[in-house]
């Protein structure tokens, strides 16, 4: 057990909060798209499609980003180890905001036909190289400003600045489905969330402005200890167990995020439940996850991290399993839903135990690669994957969530007994 250690200082608190609402910001733009899904897939594919099929195609594109996350991330991993953690940060967001802008412009297929779900797939794909740089340069980034014994409460609470911008996503599409009827959103009102994206990931780039490059690469570079070849090279040939290790706390991140937060709207309405309900109980989860990052984070810098990872894989599969099986018998509960959410709060411990397996030349590529090939995988393929499951096995949800959880419990055993290695923040 971690003894108690003092608060963050000034300056600390400043770095953690500015990078938490611009990775917001920054997600914001990423997953907005899968709030307008049925939309996206109404207004991207032939009109005589089945609606099944529409939504497996539109989940594909949504799937796509996921994929093109490996090639954005390990090069801008690659230039984070050797000429700086801040200016990835920079890149990262305005690659963003580009494509999310352009994603409001374009025309539908009624306009263009075939080529319209091309363009969408194109600026998706764009999003997946930003995000792929984003999310674990983050993490290492707040973790690099912070004392190793702060690092998991850093990590947490820039998750919770992530899950704050799939928040801001879900409050802005009630915000569009309140004010218009659906034959306005369809006309021209699903633009607005895009275009909005775009001008919060420029607004992100004037926030990061602020942030300074980490006092740990600053040392390097003085110290001109930086990774003299190709820093992936050093990451596979000599940290192999710490890749295999952050791969499977990633994929046990995806499924809670993208089942629990990203999918469910769409999969609550397949159930009967309404747009405005299934949206309203999403913002009651992520507001929950929000919460327990911060919770998770904290209680894991004192306690352990193993400990509280095997505690929240717990929660993940017993929450999981409750709200859903009401749903699924009728009894939809957006109380039971944000019961769910808090379970999310397992993804401030993900980075801040898998940031502690690579030395520091190499931090930013050993993450992002581990990170991103293994988010490509799992996030890439869940959505298409239970979005056929569901036709046969209307619980395939449910099961996934707790094998997850078993994943999760298993995990947290192992970083329990594993000595632990703490270092230089």
């Amino acid at each position: 057990m971690n003894a108690s250690v003092p608060g963050l200082t000034r300056a600390q608190f400043k770095t953690l909060s500015l990078a938490a609402l611009g990775g917001a910001l920054e997600f914001y733009d990423f997953v907005i798209f899968v709030f307008f899904a049925t939309t996206m897939g109404a207004l991207f594919f032939p009109a005589d499609m089945p609606e099944w099929l529409k939504l497996v195609q539109t989940f594909g594109i949504f799937a796509a980003g996921y994929l093109a996350r490996p090639l954005g991330g390990i090069v801008m991993a690659h230039f984070g180890d050797l000429s700086g953690r801040k200016r990835m940060f920079m890149l990262s967001i305005l690659l963003m905001a580009i494509p999310t802008l352009l994603m409001g412009l374009l025309p539908t297929y009624a306009s263009v036909g075939v080529l319209a779900p091309i363009l969408l797939l194109l600026l998706r794909i764009m999003q997946g190289a930003a995000i792929g740089g984003e999310a674990p340069g983050a993490w290492v980034f707040v973790s690099e400003h912070v004392s190793p014994r702060h690092r998991l409460f850093a990590c947490g609470a820039l998750s919770a600045g992530l899950c704050s911008g799939i928040l801001l996503g879900s409050l802005v599409a009630r915000v569009i489905n309140a004010s218009f009827d659906e034959n306005e959103v369809l006309a021209w009102a699903w633009r607005l969330p895009f275009v909005i994206g775009g001008v919060l990931g420029l607004l992100a780039m004037v926030v990061r402005r602020q942030l300074h490059e980490t006092p740990v690469f600053a040392e390097m570079k003085e110290r001109r200890a930086l990774d003299a070849g190709l820093p992936l090279k050093t990451v596979l040939r000599e940290h192999g167990s710490a890749v295999l290790l952050a791969m499977l706390l990633t994929w046990l991140l995806t499924a809670a995020v993208v089942v629990t937060l990203l999918m469910m709207p769409t999969l609550l309405q397949g159930l009967g439940v309404s747009r405005a309900d299934a949206l309203a109980g999403n913002t009651l989860a992520i507001c929950a996850t929000v919460i327990a990052n911060l919770v998770a984070g904290w209680l894991a810098d004192r306690f352990g991290a193993g400990r509280v990872l095997l505690l929240w894989s717990v929660l993940l599969g017993i929450a999981f399993w409750l709200f859903y099986s009401a749903a699924l018998a009728g009894a939809y509960s957006p109380w039971l839903y944000m019961l769910a959410g808090a379970a999310v709060g397992i993804t401030a411990l993900v980075p801040g135990i898998a940031v502690g397996g690579f030395p520091p030349q190499v931090r930013f590529s050993g993450l992002s690669f581990a990170y991103n090939v293994a988010y490509a995988i799992a996030g890439g393929l869940t959505p298409v994957l239970l979005s056929l499951a569901i036709k046969d096995d209307p619980a395939a949800p449910m099961h996934y969530i707790a094998m997850m959880s078993v994943l999760g419990i298993g995990l947290g055993l192992f970083v329990s007994m594993r000595k632990p290695r703490l270092l230089a923040a």
